[in-house]
This record gives structure tokens, C-alpha cells and sequence, in this order.
């Protein structure tokens, strides 16, 4: 088949991955609590079950591993060897400031609008049809291509553990779930748990319950305090020293507080600003004590870790990062999760030590751990999907480094490749989260390329 041809064949398939993205989409495949075949839950129990109908409908071979995950296959080989494309079907909670349906799937022009339609659905989308156009055009396979999605990639990646323990993963692939042109590195993780004894001096909290992902920057937050009408003029000359929207209100007799910031990704905090931080802040600012006001002084509104003695950077990765994407006061215990991802030169099993250090007064927990990844430049997988991002856009062929995570890491040579293009804006986990139809159809000529590059017997004809 020529390029010309091929690239008609892709063509046909944009109405079709649209409206599987749509479908997909309108299904708010949120994490739940455990049913029967349905570990995460029935929304993404039933999110499978439609994404492995789709596949099978598609022509694939197809196989659920007891709710954890799916997987479609297309050639003949082993499953060691094949070409692995990994992808979720999870999302993160809906969270604040959308301007549409969060799980409505609107179209507007180019862009569709919806949890997950970046992340990651809509790149899974062009990853299958992908598939599809190569089978469609006959293109012989010299290894198997095995395309499989997940159910718990924002959650701990418990799918793919379980997959690992009941299939076998393939050696390489890559997972589309980042940015382009390729990403080799992504860093290492600590999931920190810290939990302190409030004392009844000072500014007394009544409540205090944010978050609910810790690698989700929140961009509201809000807490209860003890006082009067004459707070409020307090929080006022706080949100005005430190430019921050911080309002107060006086609600049932106390006084609710609460910060706007900017929702984002925890490990893009250049994009975002912690409502968290700037809620510490403020209480403490009015008179709070004890943990509440070393949070304040040690975390606040910093994401690279300096008070809390673990900023560090290295030319290969990039900064370290800190999040604070839960805070709960139960009683008189207030405890926050920490999500820190550190650069590929620094001993990650220092930092729950450092932390803990630097954080009197709490018991610091480390409740997750992940050392860095990296594959290099020069292998065959990167310079393959390399060439096939190069060949269809024309642009540089480099790597670069994330302090995401994504199923890369579940591959012994594993990689991020796509969908986001370096120009994009970062809407993952975000408010208004969208994709541009164009774009992903881009990404499925580029997907369909690194196919045939790397499991095709041959390649296109020029005419």
C-alpha cells in the first residue's frame, strides 16, 4: 500500500474513533469501592466491558483479567515479544470550574470536551485505530501487537501488577499517555501520609477537608474556624498581602474561609497553584498553632520542596516536586498526603527521612515508593517511534523527561509517546479537560507509523 493510500485509509477511520471516543467519554469510569468482577467498581467495570466489546467488534482477539484490565491483539508471536501500546480507562475525580458537561463528550469546533478525553481516553482511541488501519491495509506483522487498557492507572496501577501476575507483559512498548516527541525518563515517587495532634490554642478549626487525589494540585479549598464577623476583614488584608482570592464568610456562627487557586496535575506545578497552600496560610495568619501553621511554614504554596529541605535537580530530569493534595482535621488529628517525585541522580530513599525531619511534631508514613525510569535514546523502540513522529510531523526528533507516571514503567523497556503535542496546553486532571479532533488524528497516523516501524514486515510504498 503507498502513503497516499494509507493515509485514505486513516482518513475514513476519524468519524468512527470519534464517535467510540464519545461513547467511551459519557461513561464516568471513576474509581469505586470493589464489587464482584469488579475490583475498581461498577462504572469502570462497565467501562471495560465496553471497551473490550469495541475492540472485539473492531476484529481483535480480545480477553478481560478479572476486571483489572483488557487487552486486543492483532499478529502472530509471542506475547514476550510483542509491541506493547499501554493505555487507562480510569479517570480522576470531576473536580471544580467546569464550564461543560464533564462527562458529556461535547463537541465545540476541533475540540471535544470530558474527563479523560487527554487523559486518557481519547489517546487510547487513536492508539486502536491505529490498529485498525494497519490490519485494514493488510500490512504483514512480523511480531504480535498487543494493545492493552487498564482500570486503575490514577490509583496505584494495581491493574497492571495483576496483569503482570496473570499474563504475560509484553517486553517494550509504549504507553500514550504524555506528551511528544518521546519520554524516556520519567522520575521516581514517594507517597508520603504525614498526621499531628492540633492544640487548643490558637485559632481554633472546626473544619478542615480537602482534596481527594493527592497527585491532583486542588484549586479550591476551604475551613470552618472559630470567630467573628471581624475575621473577615483579616482575611481580606491576607489576600491582599499575598495576591491570593481568598474570601470569608460568616456561616453558622463561625467563619468559612476559602482560597481559589488552580487546578492541575502534581507533577506540573508551574501550571497550577495549591488552594491548600494559600488556606494554610491564611489560617495561620489569623492566629493558627501547631501543625496547621508548620505546614504553613514548611509546605505552604512551595511545590519543589526548599522548606522542606528536598528541592534538588538534575539536568536529565528537571526539578523535584512536592504536592499537597489532601488535608483532613478528624477531631483533634490532622493528617495530608504528600505527593513528591524526585529526578533520576537523587537517592529517593532519603526523602520520607529528610521530610520527616523537617516536620516536627508529625508521624511521617511512606506509603508508596517508585524508583525512576528511564530507557535510552539510542534504543531501537525510541528511535522508532521517533522516526514515525518525525516522518508524519516533520518535527525534531529529541526525548525529554516527565515527572508523571505513567504504564512505561510497567514495561521493561517502556516509554511515553503522545498524545499531547509540545504546543498544547496541560488540561489533564483539570477543569474543561479536552482534545483536538485533529490532533488525535494525527496521533493515530503517528501510531499506525510506529506500528509498522517497529512490528511491520514492510513498510509503505512512496507511490
Amino acid at each position: 500500500m503507498t502513503h497516499k493510500e494509507f493515509d485514505k485509509l486513516l482518513e475514513s477511520l476519524r468519524e468512527p474513533m470519534v464517535k467510540t471516543l464519545q461513547e467511551w467519554v459519557r461513561i464516568p469510569s471513576l474509581k469505586e469501592d470493589a464489587a464482584e468482577n469488579a475490583p475498581f467498581g461498577q462504572p469502570l467495570r462497565q467501562m471495560l466491558d465496553k471497551t473490550l466489546a469495541d475492540c472485539r467488534a473492531l476484529g481483535f482477539e480480545v480477553k478481560d483479567y478479572d476486571g483489572y484490565a483488557g487487552d486486543a491483539k492483532m499478529g502472530k508471536g509471542s506475547d514476550a515479544d510483542a509491541l506493547g501500546i499501554l493505555a487507562h480507562v480510569d479517570v480522576v475525580p470531576v473536580g471544580d470550574g467546569w464550564t461543560r458537561e464533564p462527562f458529556g463528550a461535547q463537541i465545540e469546533g476541533d475540540l471535544m470536551y470530558g474527563r479523560g478525553t487527554s487523559d486518557d481516553k481519547g489517546p487510547l482511541a487513536a492508539a486502536l485505530y491505529a490498529m485498525v488501519a494497519v490490519k485494514k491495509a493488510g500490512i504483514p506483522l512480523k511480531r504480535k501487537v498487543t494493545l492493552i487498557f487498564g482500570c486503575d492507572e490514577e490509583s496505584g496501577m494495581e491493574d497492571m501488577k495483576h496483569y503482570k501476575k496473570v499474563a504475560t507483559m509484553p517486553k517494550t512498548g509504549f504507553s500514550p499517555d504524555a506528551s511528544y516527541p518521546i519520554i524516556n525518563l520519567e522520575k521516581g515517587m514517594v507517597g508520603i501520609e504525614i498526621t499531628a495532634r492540633v492544640p487548643e490554642d490558637g485559632l481554633r478549626v472546626l473544619e478542615l477537608n480537602v482534596g481527594e487525589r493527592r497527585n491532583v494540585i486542588p484549586g479550591k479549598a476551604s475551613a470552618l474556624v472559630e470567630g467573628d464577623a471581624s475575621l473577615i476583614e483579616k482575611v481580606a488584608g491576607v489576600s491582599k498581602q499575598y495576591g491570593w482570592p481568598v474570601e470569608a464568610k460568616m456561616e453558622n456562627g463561625a467563619v468559612r474561609i476559602l482560597a481559589t487557586g488552580i487546578n492541575g496535575h502534581a507533577a506540573y506545578p508551574e501550571t497550577a497553584r495549591n488552594a491548600i497552600g494559600q488556606l494554610l496560610i491564611t489560617i495561620k495568619e489569623l492566629g493558627a498553632t501547631g501543625p496547621i501553621a508548620t505546614l504553613a511554614d514548611a509546605i505552604g504554596t512551595d511545590s519543589y520542596g526548599e522548606s522542606l529541605g528536598i528541592k534538588a535537580e538534575d539536568k536529565a530530569s528537571g526539578p523535584l516536586t512536592c504536592n499537597l493534595g489532601i488535608i483532613r482535621l478528624k477531631g483533634d488529628t490532622l493528617s495530608a498526603a504528600l505527593d513528591i517525585r524526585y529526578p533520576l541522580l537523587i537517592a529517593g530513599e532519603r526523602v520520607r527521612d529528610i521530610v520527616d525531619s523537617h516536620l516536627p511534631g508529625f508521624e511521617v508514613t511512606q506509603n508508596s515508593f517508585k524508583l525512576p525510569h528511564y530507557v535510552p535514546a539510542s534504543s531501537a523502540l525510541v528511535q522508532g517511534l521517533l522516526d514515525a513522529y518525525h516522518g508524519v510531523t516533520g518535527r525534531e526528533k529529541t526525548t525529554l523527561s516527565t515527572g508523571g507516571g505513567t504504564y512505561a514503567r510497567m514495561l521493561e523497556e517502556g516509554v511515553a509517546f503522545g498524545a499531547s503535542f509540545p504546543e498544547d496546553p496541560d488540561v489533564a486532571h483539570q477543569a474543561d479537560e479536552h482534545i483536538s479532533i485533529d490532533k488525535l488524528m494525527t496521533s493515530m497516523k503517528i501510531f499506525a507509523h510506529a506500528i509498522i516501524n517497529l512490528a511491520g514486515k514492510e513498510g509503505l510504498r512512496d507511490a
